[in-house]
């Protein structure tokens, strides 16, 4: 089993690798190359022409949201200075990530 660590710094990539090819059994050629296959199916499912989510059971679950383009705005009341009018600018179409904690990761806390 991997020891706990009590600093407060978070784990780098080699020491992932390390704690989690100690716990299995594996390698850390093995588990690189599982860390690899992982990051290309996240990038799969939430890339262009996919689902748009991938969920890793009980941990986390990663949603992609479109967000529709904005026009621009032109004489606005300002809220912060009353009585002034203000101009927005427009914003192009973006996507945006949000990583949501499911039930396994929210009891490990």
């Amino acid at each position: 089993m991997a020891k706990a660590t009590t600093t407060k710094k978070p784990m780098t990539k080699s020491e992932i690798q390390s704690a989690i090819a100690e716990s299995t059994g594996l390698s850390k050629k093995q588990v690189a190359d599982v860390l690899e296959g992982l990051t290309a199916v996240i990038k799969k499912s939430v890339g262009p022409k996919s689902a748009g989510a991938f969920v890793f059971p009980g941990l986390f679950k990663i949603e992609k949201k479109v967000v529709p383009a904005k026009k621009a705005r032109k004489n606005v009341p300002d809220p912060f200075n009353p009585g002034q009018t203000r101009d927005y600018p427009a914003k192009p179409a973006s996507s945006k990530i949000k990583i949501r904690p499911l039930k396994g990761l929210k009891d490990a806390l």
